[in-house]
């Protein structure tokens, strides 16, 4: 492999192993961990806390149903200002009677109103509302699970990209020491001069790729302190250093067991319950439409003067009436027909979305512990291809040294070492990443 490959090479690497060029700077004695990037993202995070004012709500909406089976009472009071009260005795066309009224008036008095039965919709109400509260705190958990998921990618490549900082600011060592080597061969006459170019070009390169990892560090750090809502902070510090893993998934778990979790601690599969449950309440609120509603009622008013009932007085007085009320709709019973095969529908719909939304998530697990599996199995293979490497590299060197082996097959030992530790790293990644994902899958992130 010459130079201008292993060159294009490592910059293919940095970019595919790199989505989105996330990463961080350390810059504070206070690392964090991906627990503790989570623990921040759910206090500060932005959608997160607009997500929590919409689950409270959502709480608040149930507390409003529920007031909505008090009586209904009202106080009215009025002043008024009387026209003559014409009496026509003698039909519409002859001179009309007047009886002396007040010039001036006034009333007052209260009504009540309760309903007693309405097809049970203000209870029903009442458990929808609680539904929908039930739904909008999954939808926050859904989301809190998602941006958890995001916060690992985010985090992991920080993670990775550091590695590989470090990677090259160790190998640009290294080949700063080598290349004194390689011109102190070249001044005793041992080497070609070409050594010694060859050497120069590897460690600019190194130095180049360096350079451009600092400035996608500064991008990234960017990026997690948006995620944590920290605006244009300071630089992120973050662990990285540490070999200690997520839990691992037992090799001998089956991946329906994390069906099964997920089925009961899906936020994804939650909601399209809630949505089955809420369409059932539905079909119930419009088969209420045609039930009688029967309330009670009381109202009582003072006014002067009375010009409602006959005889006529210009004296204070006063009337009310406690009773029950009964209205049945009549037109609901034609109405209400397609209401309810629209409701059915909608019903329906919503079995089939839980149905799919079933079969996805089944899918999707499985894909996820698969993925974990692979990774798994990516991490030992490159681990084997670190020692392979570092075995040439460490008997082409010495060969380089004795003179029995060309520049170029140790500059290829070299860059195939380094690319098999970036390798490394990025299986590793993979394999804390699947892991995630897997949580995040069934619910339990």
């Amino acid at each position: 492999m010459n130079n201008y490959t292993f060159m294009h090479t490592l910059l293919l690497a940095l970019l595919f192993l790199a989505p989105g060029n996330l990463s961080a700077q350390v810059s504070s004695s206070d690392s964090l961990t991906l627990e503790q990037v989570w623990n921040i993202v759910d206090s500060e995070n932005r959608q997160l806390k607009l997500s929590d004012l919409m689950r409270s709500e959502s709480v608040t909406n149930v507390e409003i149903a529920k007031s909505d089976r008090l009586p209904s009472l009202n106080v009215s009071g009025n002043v008024v200002h009387n026209t003559k009260f014409l009496i026509y005795t003698r039909g519409w066309f002859a001179t009309p009677d007047y009886f002396a009224v007040s010039k001036y008036g006034y009333g007052f008095g209260y009504s009540l109103s309760l309903n007693v039965y309405e097809g049970g919709k203000y209870n029903r109400n009442i458990q929808i509302k609680r539904e929908e509260s039930l739904r909008q705190q999954n939808e926050y958990d859904l989301q809190r699970n998602n941006m958890h998921y995001s916060a690992a990618i985010v985090f992991y490549d920080l993670y990775k990209f550091l590695q590989f900082r470090d990677f090259l600011s160790a190998e640009i060592t290294a080949e700063k020491k080598q290349l004194q080597t390689i011109e102190s061969f070249y001044r005793n006459g041992t080497v070609l001069k070409s050594d010694v170019l060859r050497s120069h070009v590897k460690l600019s390169q190194l130095e180049l790729s360096l350079s451009d990892l600092n400035k996608q560090i500064k991008v990234a750090s960017q990026r997690l302190n948006i995620l944590m809502a920290h605006g244009n902070g300071d630089s992120v510090a973050i662990v990285y250093h540490d070999s200690t893993m997520l839990a691992e998934i037992s090799e001998n778990g089956n991946y329906m067991d994390y069906v099964e979790i997920a089925l009961s601690k899906s936020p994804a599969y939650k909601i399209t319950l809630n949505d089955v449950n809420l369409a059932n309440l539905n079909i119930k609120q419009v088969k209420a439409n045609i039930l009688p509603k029967v309330s009670l009622f009381s109202y009582y008013t003072y006014t002067y003067p009375q010009v409602s009932y006959y005889p006529y007085s210009n004296d204070f007085w006063s009337f009310g009436q406690t009773g029950l009320r009964v209205t049945f709709p009549l037109d609901n019973l034609y109405r209400n027909k397609h209401l309810h095969a629209k409701a059915k529908t909608e019903s329906a719909q919503q079995t089939e979305r839980v149905r799919i939304e079933q079969d996805e998530l089944i899918v999707d697990i499985k894909e996820a512990y698969l993925q974990y599996q692979q990774a798994s199995e990516a991490v030992k293979s490159a681990q084997e291809n670190i020692e392979q490497n570092t075995e040439s590299v460490r008997v082409i060197r010495n060969s380089y040294l004795s003179q029995e082996s060309l520049l170029t097959d140790l500059l290829d030992a070299e860059n195939t070492l380094l690319e098999s530790k970036f390798a490394l790293t990025s299986a590793i990644v993979n394999l804390r990443l699947s892991h995630v994902r897997l949580l995040a899958k069934t619910g339990i992130l």
